[in-house]
């Protein structure tokens, strides 16, 4: 009778049964629970919160977070954090503008002006610029041994300043072709039907990040990135080249934020060389934390922090529509960083101890 129950607990369970067992057992279960819950409370609460116009102002204002904070993942994946890449969200348009400003001309509030590339070639010097940064980030911080934090604070600044000084401080307003701004970000027909008229944007986050969680998942780098963060040393001697992962991830974090800031400098039609800042990498490292991302490394995964996003997400909208007063908004998310720092830590200690499989 045990052997019975025992092989219907496991081989003979049905189809929906063990679909159900592997969804709890997954990370983001939880939290793509609490974001459902939290979009049919708003929903019922005030029915304007399916608009399509709110739709498309969430799934705007969450693209460029998600993509970043899946740089940010990746990063806390393997034990280190960014906290420049709210500047390099600022820094990648920059750049882009500077070399491919068809008039070759200053525009009008800017003291610089562009080289007159093509666009296309001021997005692949975009990226590249990006890059660099996040590799000589990586580089102080495992070549130097200079702790993550101490390294990309200091870039903060300095990507600050840099960026303050290219533009005098002042806004652009880009000058390119309205077919490159849809394609990067644009919008489709004026009368298409929901849920096609989006931003392409939004299309262009969901594919770098499903890209990016590929790569957690099923290729070398990211079981290196896993093993780097949950035990440095034993990868190491493992033959694991912990160097080149966190150089690596820095890069990849950096291109991400880079290109997330172009996209929405395109949407918006105008660069600021303090946009994004400190206020989009802390959401983003905050999404990251929600959807399951440890901090003390070794464990997350990229559609976890798409999900920890869209909570903060739909918790702004809803407050806004409802009229709650807009502190309480940074009320609960500091609140819910630690309580999912708190479930995490509880969760890897059991599992430690062998309590939890």
């Amino acid at each position: 009778m045990a052997v019975a129950e025992a092989t219907t607990r496991d081989g003979g369970a049905s189809f929906g049964w063990r679909l159900l067992r592997w969804f709890v057992r997954r990370r983001e279960a939880s939290v793509l629970i609490i974001a459902v819950g939290l979009f049919v409370y708003f929903w019922i609460a005030n029915s304007a919160f399916v608009d399509r116009a709110d739709i498309k102002n969430m799934t705007e204002y969450g693209a460029p977070i998600a993509l970043i904070a899946a740089g940010e993942v990746m990063l806390l994946i393997c034990g280190e954090i960014d906290l420049s890449l709210g500047q390099l969200y600022a820094f990648g348009p920059i750049i882009m503008y500077l070399t491919s400003n068809s008039s070759g001309e200053a525009v009008p509030g800017a003291t610089v002006a562009g080289l007159g590339l093509p666009i296309w070639v001021g997005v692949i010097f975009a990226l590249l610029a990006c890059a660099g940064i996040g590799l000589a980030t990586g580089v102080i911080t495992t070549v130097f041994r200079v702790p993550s934090f101490i390294t990309t604070l200091g870039m903060l600044f300095f990507l600050n300043g840099l960026n303050l000084r290219l533009l005098s401080g002042e806004q652009i307003v880009l000058p390119f072709s309205q077919t490159f701004q849809n394609i990067l970000g644009g919008y489709g027909a004026p009368n298409g039907p929901f849920p096609f008229y989006l931003n392409s944007e939004v299309y262009w986050a969901l594919f770098l990040i499903l890209l990016v969680q590929f790569i957690l998942s099923y290729t070398r780098w990211g079981l290196h990135t896993v093993a780097t963060g949950g035990n440095l040393i034993g990868a190491a001697e493992s033959g694991v080249n912990v160097r080149k992962v966190k150089i690596g991830n820095f890069v990849l974090a950096a291109t991400l934020a880079g290109f997330a800031g172009m996209m929405d400098s395109e949407r918006i039609n105008s660069i600021q060389p303090l946009q994004g800042g400190t206020d989009i990498m802390f959401l983003a490292v905050a999404g990251a934390v929600i959807g399951g991302t440890s901090l003390m490394g070794g464990s997350g995964t990229v559609i976890g922090g798409l999900l920890g996003v869209s909570v903060l997400v739909i918790l702004r909208t809803g407050f806004n529509i409802l009229g709650v007063n807009a502190y309480n908004f940074d009320l609960i998310t500091g609140v819910a960083i630690v309580g999912a720092m708190v479930l995490n830590v509880q969760i890897q200690r059991l599992k430690n101890i062998g309590k939890l499989q």
